[in-house]
């Protein structure tokens, strides 16, 4: 595996300005799959999930699973976006093994969300608004696995295996607007923006969150230009970071290396780049394609979908207490200072002195056992203390 020549990144944030970008794919935890019957369930048998709507068979026609439309429409409104009245799914062109139909079902210019933002706090406190462009749904693709090689990867691969479980699951995808301003606060914001939005889906109960199993995935785009100037730089696409650790480590790596690259006075090549957690490093993956590429057009199979604001006023009554201001209320009933507080949320044991508390335990010692002994343990075993397990959706 080859690297790239680097800047530090105190040189890179004397010349450059970073602008950064995030699609966060969202695995729904509904009972089946998106378009078909078939279950969404996480770690059975390859290729046991799957039914004919699922590969592509011909003469098939998918069917909309409600619940995860409702799933959406709660995904955007906690992300305060506008639903759209009328929306719809298009077809999305492209060819690969683990894509059955030839064809991904999603959404291009008929968003079901947009036009929202979230608001993220960092370590110290400090508030930093991230400006959603749209949430829009979608079906995973299937998984492959390369098999022989030294990385895992395609190329040098002896053969690849495809399980199709995946293929359909419900998705939504969130894409921001482009974020200026952050600086040397990059890596940090783009750590805090995902964690933010997989408490939040988690929060809804719409989705297990588990970044690990790929149910909370990153593609972090990010581009360099130099102090003062307005145009964008090109940008690269970190695709499927599927932890917070890495995708703050993706963000600084990708700072260092352009910086380096418009240093030599090469030109930055607009790619997609693939994240190695081993070595924290990105390497080459393809040419970043376009809208047009794919040659979307609209789903004939599937007639537009109407949201009245009836129903989605019904829905928005269902949303739980937003996380941020559950963190204002507990900070208050436990008497917590603003620096043990922010430790707590930083060490992602908030749930679990929350649950120690109700069992009887006084807010400071559940806060000394969580934050000295389990928390002390994990981070021995470089592992999470262990989040909650939302409940499954039915269909």
């Amino acid at each position: 595996m080859s690297t790239d020549d680097i800047l530090s990144f105190d040189e890179a944030m004397e010349k450059y300005d970073p602008v950064l970008g995030f699609e966060v794919h969202v695995e729904l935890n509904t009972k089946t799959k998106m378009f078909s019957s078939a279950p969404n369930v996480f770690g059975d048998e390859p290729n046991t999930n799957v039914n004919e709507v699922d590969l592509g068979m011909p003469g098939v026609l998918p069917v909309v699973n409600k619940t995860a439309i409702e799933s959406s429409i709660k995904i955007g409104l906690a992300l305060n976006c506008k639903i759209a009245e009328s929306c719809r799914f298009a077809r999305k062109q492209y060819f690969y093994p683990d894509t059955p139909k030839n064809f991904q079902t999603s959404q291009y210019d008929e968003p079901i969300a947009y036009d929202g933002y979230l608001d993220v706090e960092l370590e110290d406190g400090t508030v930093f608004r991230v400006e959603i462009e749209r949430a829009h749904m979608e079906e995973d693709a299937g998984k492959l696995t390369h098999m022989g090689g030294a990385t895992g990867r395609i190329q040098g691969a002896d053969f690849s295996l495809v399980d199709y479980n995946r293929a359909g699951v419900p998705l939504v995808e969130i894409v921001t607007k482009p974020i200026e301003g952050a600086g040397s606060r990059a890596p940090e914001l783009a750590k805090a923006y995902v964690a933010a939005v997989r408490e939040i889906v988690k929060n809804l109960g719409v989705s297990d969150a588990k970044m690990e199993r790929g149910n909370v995935r990153c593609d972090a785009n990010v581009s360099l230009r130099p102090h003062g100037r307005e145009r964008f730089g090109i940008r690269s696409e970190t695709k499927n970071v599927n932890s917070l650790r890495a995708v703050e480590h993706a963000v600084r790596y990708e700072i260092q290396r352009h910086a380096a690259v418009l240093d030599a006075g090469e030109p930055v090549i607009q790619e997609t780049r693939h994240w190695h957690e081993d070595t924290r490093t990105t390497t080459s993956g393809r040419a970043k394609s376009d809208a047009d590429d794919y040659r979307y057009f609209p789903e004939p199979d599937l007639v537009p979908m109407v949201a009245s604001r009836e129903w989605v006023e019904e829905l928005r009554a269902t949303l739980p207490e937003p996380p941020a201001e559950r963190r204002k209320r507990l900070k208050a009933d436990w008497g917590y200072s603003d620096l043990e507080f922010r430790d707590v949320v930083n060490a992602g044991v908030l749930d679990e002195i929350e649950e120690t508390i109700a069992a009887g335990a006084s807010a400071s010692v559940a806060r000394k056992w969580w934050m000295g002994e389990i928390v002390g343990r994990a981070k021995a075993a470089d592992v999470d203390p262990g989040p909650g397990r939302p409940a499954r959706h039915h269909r």
